[in-house]
């Protein structure tokens, strides 16, 4: 599982596109942060007389997390389009399958290896907080309850495109069905404000956005993390499913 891991890893630092992503993702990232601190000081008379009012955390930080979020559930799709699709297309997906290793292992190594690119965003984009120590204090707790909403996003946006890479041979059809997916699960939040009272719980339940936002404000609470933690096994499962029956298949 590790040296496919490790495998998947070596191959998108090796690809142009990848190197692509982290610099447009970090670019406009910091962009965003500079508009906010911008925001922030000239709120920051205003706001001084008023008390509870909302910090440096919470106007810079949390603004520049939901961005981060909605920019890599669009560059998501990119990167594990090609995770098994390729694969198949590829015809190496049959060699894989036939290799004395566990489809779970095959299924998790890639799942690992493409979290581990997207860590590296993470980091950097966790690394754009800490500037504002130089001038200011932060909100640590609110700043590590939005920072694990965005990595357990970003392990649900992956597993969802690596079941979506396991459909098809076409990485383009991979990248458009994920990211069509992901658009859903993320816009299900409006019918928890427009549907019926029992279906708009619902709709909310299932939205990306609803628990994300919860930590982003910094309401931990165990439901919205094993939300993440049951989705990202969900998918995770049915590629391990999807790749099952293949292998089984005559």
């Amino acid at each position: 599982m590790l040296s496919i891991a490790a495998r998947e890893l070596r191959s998108l630092f090796l690809s142009p596109l990848a190197w692509v992503i982290l610099a447009v993702v970090q670019a406009i990232l910091a962009y965003v942060f500079l508009i906010q601190v911008e925001v922030f000081l000239q709120w920051q008379p205003r706001l001084a007389g008023f008390p509870g009012a909302p910090g440096l955390t919470a106007i810079v930080v949390a603004p520049v997390f939901h961005t981060a979020a909605i920019v890599l559930m669009l560059v998501t799709p990119f990167l594990t389009m090609r995770l098994l699709s390729e694969e198949r297309r590829s015809g190496t997906l049959a060699l894989l399958l036939s290799a004395p290793v566990s489809v779970a292992s095959i299924v998790l190594g890639k799942f690992l290896g493409v979290m581990a690119f997207l860590g590296c965003a993470l980091i950097l984009v966790a690394l754009l907080p800490f500037w504002l120590l130089l001038g200011g204090s932060l909100d640590f707790g609110l700043l590590a309850a939005g920072f694990l909403g965005l990595v357990l996003l970003v392990a649900a946006f992956s597993a969802a495109g690596l079941f979506m890479s396991s459909l098809t041979a076409q990485p383009t059809i991979a990248a458009v069905s994920t990211f069509g997916l992901l658009l859903l699960l993320w816009l299900l939040d409006w019918g928890s404000t427009t549907g019926a009272q029992g279906a708009g719980e619902l709709f909310g339940y299932l939205s990306l956005l609803t628990h994300f936002e919860a930590l982003l404000q910094g309401i931990f609470d165990t439901r919205d993390v094993l939300y993440y933690l049951i989705f990202t096994a969900l998918f995770l499962l049915l590629g391990i499913w999807r790749l099952d029956g293949e292998r089984l298949a005559p």
